[in-house]
């Protein structure tokens, strides 16, 4: 018999301990020191095996433990300066407020993925680690942005090598009742999949300040072909991509509108979610009665769009059949024709097939047709799109072409170690984790030879770390222990290694580490 309903049971918290439950649900222990070093106090076994997941921590931790803690007044009174930080981040005002009033109500920030935290395990690399990356800097500036996303059932898969060396994949299944999110009462959210509807629950993830919402097809409503069209980030076919893009675009307005956001500008992180323009135009249309000229001004105007790849083999495009079949009916509904839908994701006059000798609707293409502004991801990346996207403006000068650049940073209180976090609080002015450069003045009073110390720490526990892995990863192989003694000494702290912390897709170009042997010598 098929279950209905996971539950996930925690032991009741006594009252002293309480706070507890709010800081896991927030995500904002995933950058904040004081806060995961309670969680790991409860049990640092249970941290370091489960991911560094508090949810899992108040799971799994026994009765007696709790009395134990409820008597100790150290961690009470450490956990009341923890939950009085959450409190006060929440409500203090940061730079955003701080600068006078603005305009500027909210912005939508439209992803596939979002690597926010181990514990929570939505993204596969990069793109998801800047879009969480990007959620933690709005809530640290005070800027009011709301996150869109897909939540997938098992993830991205988790890789392990067997005996003879190959890797494997496995997608373990999520609970997401034993993770830190929250069901979205009351809401369903329904989209067409030629001709067939699809019905979508929401999770709400809080990071910080900033609600990011997650669509779920995992639902009663829809058949199970259906149910797993959020079951893999990047899992399945073309058409099952499709669907996703579908619901996480269309799908992804009209879930914030259902739960009362009400964003002025969206800002699409890569074109996976670019038919949130679509949706838009059509409600434009419908609701306000402009015409699609218009509607689809009206959009641009609002609409920014982030691309990071630098070569075509890394942008989504969709066969023109399968356009045709998921979209002919809604460009019907915006009162036009199906070419002035497919010319959105095409060249301007390009009637030709692709290189690879179909017509396919190209998503980066729509997502620049539909933004008034657009950026690559550094200096140079900026340049190769304007190259590789300038058939777009076929009379404008290639270096003129209207794509600019925004060099991707990092979130800085998740990237630091403790070392140097300890050495910055030293020596820099106590908003150094998120406030302007001009905190940063003093660092270069920093004597040389301590800056030298604290990073060969934070080698020493990257080595320490790898070969630990290393070893769990052998005895998983059925190493023996001599067989895996050799882990002991796999690195040196003191020796130059660069690594390829990518995925080993052939666009990412793994071969460039070693283009230039002389520059590495």
């Amino acid at each position: 018999m098929k279950a209905t309903r996971s539950f996930s049971v925690r032991p009741r918290l006594p009252q002293a301990l309480a706070p507890l439950d709010d800081l896991a649900m927030n995500l904002r222990w995933s950058w904040d020191k004081p806060t995961r070093d309670l969680f790991r106090h409860i049990d640092p076994d249970v941290w370091e095996e489960g991911h560094h997941d508090p949810i899992g921590i108040l799971g799994s931790v026994r009765y007696e433990r709790l009395v134990e803690l409820e008597a100790n007044t150290d961690f009470i009174a450490r956990l009341s300066e923890a939950s009085h930080a959450l409190q006060h981040s929440l409500e203090q005002d940061r730079w955003f407020q701080t600068r006078g009033p603005s305009p500027l109500r909210q912005v939508a920030y439209f992803s596939p993925e979002f690597g926010i935290a181990e514990a929570l395990p939505q993204y596969s690399g990069g793109l998801g680690v800047l879009a969480g990356d990007h959620l933690k800097a709005a809530c640290d500036l005070g800027v009011p942005l709301v996150g869109v996303g897909l939540f997938y059932r098992h993830g991205y898969f988790r890789q392990s090598l067997n005996a003879d060396g190959w890797q494997q994949e496995r997608y373990p299944a999520l609970d997401p009742f034993a993770m830190a999110i929250r069901p979205v009462p009351d809401v369903r959210i329904e989209v067409n999949l030629a001709g067939t509807p699809l019905f979508a629950r929401l999770w709400r993830a809080d990071v910080g300040r900033i609600r990011l919402y997650l669509l779920d097809s995992d639902v009663d409503e829809n058949h199970p072909d259906q149910r797993v069209v959020t079951d893999r980030l990047y899992g399945g076919d073309t058409e099952h991509r499709l669907r996703q893009e579908i619901l996480l675009g269309i799908g992804g307005i009209r879930a914030l509108e259902s739960v009362g956001e009400n964003p002025q500008i969206f800002h699409t992180n890569e074109g996976h979610a670019g038919f949130l323009g679509l949706e838009r135009i059509r409600r434009l249309i419908h609701d306000h009665g402009l015409s699609f000229a218009e509607a689809l001004e009206a959009v641009r105007a609002a609409s920014i769009f982030t691309t990071h790849t630098p070569v075509p083999a890394g942008i989504d495009r969709f066969p023109r059949p399968l356009i045709e079949r998921y979209f002919t009916e809604y460009a019907a509904s915006c009162g036009i024709g199906f070419a002035e839908l497919w010319a959105l994701g095409r060249r301007p006059g390009n009637h030709e097939p692709d290189p690879e000798g179909e017509e396919t609707f190209n998503m980066a293409y729509m997502g620049l047709h539909l933004a008034c502004r657009s950026n690559g991801v550094s200096r140079l990346h900026g340049e190769v799109s304007r190259s590789m996207f300038s058939s777009l403006w076929p009379s404008v000068p290639e270096e003129e072409v209207p794509i600019g650049s925004i060099t991707n940073g990092v979130h800085t209180a998740t990237w630091v170690f403790p070392e140097m976090s300890d050495l910055l609080n030293r020596t820099l002015a106590p908003g150094w984790s998120h406030d302007n450069y001009g905190e940063w003045a003093n660092l270069g009073d920093v004597p040389n030879h301590e800056l030298w110390r604290v990073r060969e720490q934070g080698r020493e526990r990257l080595v320490t770390f790898a070969r630990s892995h290393l070893r769990t990863s052998l005895a998983a192989r059925g190493a023996s222990l001599s067989d895996a003694r050799w882990s002991e000494e796999a690195l040196d702290p003191h020796t130059l290694t660069i690594c390829f912390a990518r995925r080993f897709a052939t666009y990412k170009r793994a071969n460039l580490l070693l283009s230039q042997p002389e520059r590495l010598r």
